[in-house]
Order: structure tokens, then C-alpha cells, then sequence
């Protein structure tokens, strides 16, 4: 794969239910202007983290990812816990984004229960991944390429008519800068408001660390990956960025909810004809093409583990066509905890699935940001010198420190959310048994791959 897949890639992983339909909720909880800073934060750590996956990838540029730079740079049981992690991440956002999904179907069939969408895009999505995966980088390619439209639009329309430009819009449209005051001023839940958004924010920017995961069928990877790295930094700063800030400037804060995506009630009140509609399919599409995404990773993430040793063998079985069937049917349980949420409470239960998965990828984060530490402590002993890096991440070692800290911030902020926490108490016992089942399994003293 050439820089344009890798970035597309991590594009299309990013743009999920995290940006078009959970911002809703990150602007209620944290304000307008909260929300704003809580996804610059987001930008900022995702920055850091992909300068520390950038050397890395560079250094070990092989299929699998994270879990190898983990087992390599602190220690096979590491390595194990990080895939199991990288592995529920993307097992309970595909509920997440079929429960978002079907949300956004009630705009039309109102009286068509959320759970039968959740199972008809379960079928559709794992009919296309059990059939062929020779298209995988160019389909997604493209698909994404409908979620960036759909994000440059909102942007560009939205900051026009935030600047007076709204000629279908009805009167009293709201200006740019006019709705960041709420009735209970510029953060209406306080300081901790933002802070128990983080999470949510770092869920939403989860997926571009995918580049990692393709790093050994990248060619060039030492050209490649940097550029990827920074073309998809750069493009995420901007898209997300200037999306919440055009959502939060547009839509009163009173009305921001999981409900109705945020792009929806923009281009509703923009009046451009059928624009909402429009609109709404756009992100369904968008939100399949992220659950498909990371069905993929899923299965694929499976199949490394029982490759090497460290997940049943029937994992690695690869049908004619190339498929690791059963490790594509285990990962789609995480997408079927969809048809439950979306029977009990679609909304509430949408938000666990999404701190859940927020949970992993913090966890995943901070293991690349570890895993960068001790690889760079490790060379510089060894009588590495920074001039003979195929790439460096800047600010050693604070960058990777800093990094970690924060991601350790936005799981300490979320204990203050009842509804979050959840993610506190299945995240740190499933990491806890991840490491017991490995050293009682394995032994401490295994090597990796063996």
C-alpha cells in the first residue's frame, strides 16, 4: 500500500460515531467551548501517540502492530494484554456503530426498532468481509473519501453561514461565536465537565493508529509512514476541529443530544432541500464503512495472536479465499452486543459501548507511548545514536511521557461519570486477566513468538 491508502485508512477508521453522533453528547456534557478544547486535547495526545507508533513502525515494520512493539519493548505479557485490548476496542465499536446506525434509521422508519437495523448491518457486514478482503484498501480508499465530503461540507457551509452567508436558512440564525455562552456560562458542568468528555473525544480519534497495523504491507515504510503520520494528523486537526467548532457554534447547546447527529440538525437548519436526508445516509454509510473497518482489524488482530501462539490455533484457519473465518464469526459477537443494547436503551447503552472502547484504545495508547520510551531508552544504552533513526519523535522523553499522563487523566475523568465508569469496571479487570491467563499460560520467562 502506497501514503494515500495508509492515510485513508486511518481517515476512515477515525471518522465514526465518535465525530457524528457522540459529539453530541461531548457538547452537552462539556458546553460549546468545552467541547472545542476537549477536542483539541483529543488532537493534541493523538498527535504524540502517532509520533511514537511513527518511530516505531519505522524501526519494527510488521503486520500485527502494537502488540509486537509492546512484547518487544516491555515484555511479551504487555504485548498480549495490548492485542486483546486493540481487539475489544474495535469488537464493541462495531456495536457501537450499528446501535449508532440504527438510531439514525428512526429519521425514517420510526416505528422500526432500533435492533432490527443493528442485525440487518451485521449480516450486510460480515456477508462482505466472509466473502473477499482483496479490495479491503482500495474500497476503504473510497468510502472514505464520502466521510471526508461529508465533513468538508459541514465546514465549509456551516462556517459560511456562521459568517452571515445563509440564504435557505431561516431568520435568526446564529452568528459565529454566539452560542459559545451558554445560560450557565462559557462551561456550563465546570472544569470536569470537560474532563469527562475526554474520553468519549479519545474514542472518537481511535482508528488512527491503524496505520501501525499496516505498516508491514506498506512499501517504503520508512518514507511512507512518517508522511502518513503527519498528513493524517494535520487532516484530523482540521476536520475534527473545525467540524465541533462549527457544530457547537451552530446548534444551541439545550438541544445537543445522541439522539439526532449534530451534522443532521446543521444541514436541517442551513434549509438546503433534502440536505438532511442526504446527510443522514451519508453517515450511516460512513458509520458502516468504520464498522467494517474494524471487523477487519478484528479478524486480522485474531488471526496474528493464534499465529503466534497465543490464542487458539483454529483462529489462524484460512478459508480458500484467504478469510480467517472463525476469527471473523468471534469478532462479530462484539458487534451482535449491539442487538442487546439497542433493545434495553439504545442511548444509554450506545455510551457504555463507547467508553468500553474508549478504554481500549487509552489502553492501546499508552502502551505505544510506553512501548516508544523503553525502545528509545533501550537503543540510546545500547549506543544508538538519534542520527541513525529511520524516524525520530520529537521531545524525547517528554513527549511520550506527557502522553501517557493524559490518557491516564482522561481515565481518572471518567469515574466522575456514572454512566462512563462502567468502562473503569469491565476495562481494568479484563486488562488484569488478560496478564494472569499469559503468565499462568505462557510463563514469564517466554519469548516472543514462541
Amino acid at each position: 500500500m502506497d501514503a494515500r491508502h495508509l492515510v485513508m485508512i486511518a481517515m476512515g477508521g477515525v471518522i465514526g460515531s465518535g465525530l457524528f453522533l457522540s459529539s453530541g453528547y461531548t457538547i452537552a456534557q462539556a458546553g460549546p467551548l468545552g467541547a472545542i478544547i476537549a477536542y483539541l486535547i483529543g488532537a493534541a495526545v493523538v498527535y504524540m501517540v502517532m509520533a511514537c507508533l511513527g518511530e516505531l513502525a519505522v524501526a519494527y515494520p510488521v503486520s500485527g502492530a502494537f502488540h509486537i512493539y509492546a512484547a518487544r519493548a516491555i515484555g511479551p505479557a504487555t504485548g498480549f494484554a495490548t492485542a486483546w485490548l486493540y481487539w475489544l476496542c474495535w469488537a464493541v465499536a462495531l456495536g457501537s456503530e450499528f446501535t449508532a446506525a440504527g438510531l439514525l434509521m428512526q429519521r425514517w422508519f420510526p416505528t422500526v426498532d432500533v435492533w432490527v437495523w443493528c442485525l440487518v448491518f451485521a449480516a450486510v457486514l460480515f456477508t462482505l468481509n466472509a466473502v473477499s478482503s482483496r479490495v479491503f484498501g482500495e474500497s476503504e480508499f473510497w468510502f472514505a473519501l464520502i466521510k471526508v465530503a461529508a465533513v468538508i461540507g459541514l465546514i465549509v457551509l456551516g462556517g459560511a453561514a456562521l459568517l452571515g452567508f445563509h440564504p435557505l436558512a431561516e431568520d435568526g440564525y446564529p452568528l459565529l461565536g454566539e452560542n459559545l455562552h451558554t445560560p450557565q456560562g462559557l462551561f456550563p458542568n465546570g472544569i470536569t465537565g470537560v474532563l469527562i468528555t475526554t474520553l468519549a473525544v479519545f474514542y472518537a480519534f481511535s482508528g488512527s493508529e491503524l496505520i501501525g497495523v499496516a505498516a508491514g504491507e506498506t512499501a517504503n515504510p520508512a518514507v511512507n509512514i512518517p508522511k502518513a503520520m503527519r498528513t493524517t494528523v494535520i487532516r484530523l486537526l482540521i476536520f475534527f476541529v473545525g467540524a465541533i467548532a462549527v457544530i457547537a457554534c451552530t446548534v444551541p447547546y439545550e438541544e445537543t443530544s445522541l439522539e439526532v447527529s449534530p451534522f443532521v440538525v446543521v444541514f436541517s437548519q442551513l434549509g438546503i432541500p433534502y440536505a438532511a436526508d442526504i446527510m443522514n445516509f451519508v453517515i450511516i454509510t460512513a458509520l458502516l464503512s468504520a464498522g467494517n473497518c474494524g471487523l477487519f482489524s478484528c479478524a486480522r488482530m485474531l488471526f496474528s495472536l493464534a499465529d503466534e501462539g497465543h490464542a487458539p490455533k483454529a483462529l489462524g484457519r484460512l478459508t480458500k479465499r484467504g478469510i480467517p473465518m472463525l476469527a471473523l464469526c468471534v469478532s462479530m459477537l462484539g458487534g451482535l452486543a449491539s442487538l442487546v443494547s439497542s433493545v434495553v436503551a439504545p442511548t444509554t447503552v450506545y455510551l457504555v459501548l463507547v467508553s468500553i472502547a474508549g478504554f481500549a484504545t487509552v489502553g492501546v495508547w499508552m502502551s505505544i507511548t510506553a512501548s516508544h520510551f523503553f525502545h528509545r531508552r533501550a537503543f540510546l544504552r545500547a549506543g544508538g545514536r538519534h542520527a541513525d533513526l529511520g524516524y525520530k519523535a520529537p521531545l524525547f522523553p517528554l513527549l511520550p511521557i506527557t502522553a501517557f499522563l493524559l490518557c491516564v487523566i482522561s481515565l481518572i475523568g471518567i469515574g466522575f461519570d456514572p454512566t462512563q465508569a462502567t468502562a473503569l469496571y469491565f476495562g481494568i479487570p479484563f486488562v488484569g486477566v488478560c496478564y494472569a491467563y499469559f503468565h499462568i499460560k505462557y510463563g514469564r520467562k517466554q519469548a516472543v513468538g514462541k
